[in-house]
């Protein structure tokens, strides 16, 4: 069974940082391209990273520069290092693998 867990979210000011995790079970982790995805109130859905099994990393535009994924292949973990927030990084962060998506962490970037 299939299984994500995302943690790490909260609320942070303005340029503060956070570090997202998501552990998973159920599958063969070092073999899975994994993603981040972030789903603000009222908007849809959208990949912020990606991060192959090689580790070739992809970024949304609006994170580049400041967000990094990586993966730890041995915990079968994949995170999200998130460097000076914006207000409009306020969304709710899901891990993805496949056609699978953990519950997500709310992120809130408020003065």
């Amino acid at each position: 069974q299939v299984r994500l867990v995302e943690s790490g979210g909260g609320l942070v000011q303005p340029g503060e940082s956070l570090r997202l995790s998501c552990a998973t079970s159920g599958f063969i982790f070092s073999l899975s391209e994994m993603g981040w995805y972030r789903q603000g109130l009222g908007k849809q859905r959208e990949l912020v990273a990606s991060i192959t099994i090689s580790g070739y990393k992809k970024y949304a535009d609006s994170v580049k520069d400041r967000f990094t994924i990586s993966r730890d292949n041995a915990k079968s973990a994949v995170y999200l290092q998130m460097n000076s927030l914006k207000p409009e990084d306020t969304a709710v962060y899901y891990c993805r693998f496949g056609n699978w998506w953990g519950q997500g962490t709310q992120v809130t970037v408020s003065s």
